[in-house]
């Protein structure tokens, strides 16, 4: 009997034993839905966090605190912390970025880039409008005049902070689209020049922010962008709270030069000595994103586990099918020898149709776990993700399923005596 003869009666046994095989088909393809389903989840969140960590380009760079952990020990602790002391006092070693010292890197970078300074604020800020407020999670951040341009944002109206906002730390803002829109409706304009209260605070609006998005039910539109001025005088009562500065600049090919300068311009600043190692961090806008995919590696392994587990199941499953069709079909195996058929052509069929019942399983839950996967992106308002290589992992993981399920019933079946067989009852 040819392979193709084999296949065609596997497959016309499948298609009549049709409950059976939608059962089987069905626990493979829960468990497939699981994996692939999960995986293009995964694949939507990285998406969406390359979109919103990313929005400095690959052509920029942040310069932030970088404490040190000095652990002393020994007979000589005293002294060795009293020298630790005075290093600290010289060269700012376990001290955040000061105002003093961003500012001066700012003025003295002089390599063609953009400058941003941020300083952090409150983060569950209440923002009100006469009889209307927020919730407390409205996020206060404190920068200049690049602010929105180094973080991924862009005006819809209004202007950015000019320099007397800036030094004078005077109560002006540019607010978020999602305050704008709870307090003014979708008219960008209508905000402009109006009093809010942020903490009981009034402050004068003189620019909108066009929506960014959110990530995992995170608002990047739920914010209030003041002078960072500003912000250390209402709304940061952290002593050692650090400014971020922010760079970008005009070309990727030109960003470790700007690193390399950054650093050398910035090492006097925080009073290192040339033995020194760098007090602070330099990090690519990319570094987070990295950091986050990384973090996503272990759910995928995670995924990945939970998926097989549900496939090893349903592969006993399908092996204890095999086995009872393989009993049920006794006396058609001992026929199909009586005849001339030879054991590796029972074996074939066998395993063919132990693979065509784990395939189709594979092709259904692969279809259930895309849409699912792409429920998830729709949440996320990423675009529609497509795993192309747990496509064909899942159709490769099933085959396999579907062989080594099969083995044992394949070879059980070839094995039968064909008078015994013929005999059975």
């Amino acid at each position: 009997m040819k392979n193709i003869d084999t296949f065609l009666l596997a497959f016309r046994t499948v298609r009549t034993n049709k409950l059976r095989t939608g059962i089987t088909v069905a626990i493979i393809a829960f468990g497939i839905m699981a994996l692939v389903g999960i995986n293009t989840a995964i694949e939507a969140m990285k998406q969406k966090f390359t979109e919103s960590f990313s929005s400095m380009g690959a052509n920029g760079f942040t310069i932030h605190y970088k404490q040190y952990n000095v652990n002393f020990g020994g007979n000589n602790d005293v002294k060795k912390e009293k020298k630790g002391a005075r290093k600290e006092k010289k060269s700012n070693t376990g001290k955040p970025i000061t105002k003093e010292q961003a500012e001066s890197f700012k003025e003295r970078f002089q390599y063609p880039a953009k400058i941003s300074l941020n300083f952090p604020g409150s983060r569950d800020a209440v923002v009100s409008l006469n009889d209307k407020k927020t919730n407390p999670t409205v996020r206060i951040n404190g920068g200049d005049e690049n602010f929105d341009e180094l973080n991924g944002y862009a005006l819809a109206a209004g202007r950015e902070m000019s320099d007397l906002d800036i030094k004078s730390g005077r109560n002006v803002c540019i607010i978020g689209s999602d305050i704008a829109s709870k307090f003014f409706g979708n008219n960008p304009e209508r905000p402009l020049e109006k009093i809010i209260k942020i903490n009981s605070i009034p402050y004068r609006i003189i620019g909108v922010l066009e929506s960014k998005g959110s990530t995992l039910g995170f608002s990047w539109d739920n914010m209030v962008l003041t002078s960072y001025n500003n912000v250390r005088q209402f709304f940061n009562s952290n002593q050692n709270a650090s400014f971020n500065i922010l760079v970008k600049v005009n070309d990727v090919k030109n960003v470790d030069a700007a690193i390399s300068e950054s650093e050398g311009i910035f090492r006097p600043i925080r009073k290192l000595a040339i033995t020194e190692e760098n007090n602070f961090a330099v990090d690519k806008s990319d570094f987070f994103v990295g950091l986050l995919l990384k973090q996503l590696g272990f759910i995928t392994g995670a995924a990945v586990a939970i998926g097989l587990i549900t496939l090893i199941g349903a592969a006993i499953g399908l092996m204890n099918i095999m086995l009872v069709s393989v009993t049920e079909r006794t006396k058609e195996i001992g026929l199909i020898k009586a005849i001339g058929g030879k054991q590796k052509s029972v074996r074939r069929q066998f395993l063919f149709e132990s693979i065509s019942i784990s395939v189709m399983g594979a092709v259904f839950g692969i279809i259930l776990g895309v849409i699912v996967g792409n429920l998830f992106s729709l949440v996320l308002s990423t675009g529609f993700v497509l795993p192309l290589d747990w496509l064909f992992y899942g159709i490769l993981i099933c085959f396999i399923t579907g062989l080594l399920a099969g083995l044992y019933p394949a070879y059980k079946a070839g094995r039968l005596n064909p008078i015994e067989a013929l005999r059975y009852e």
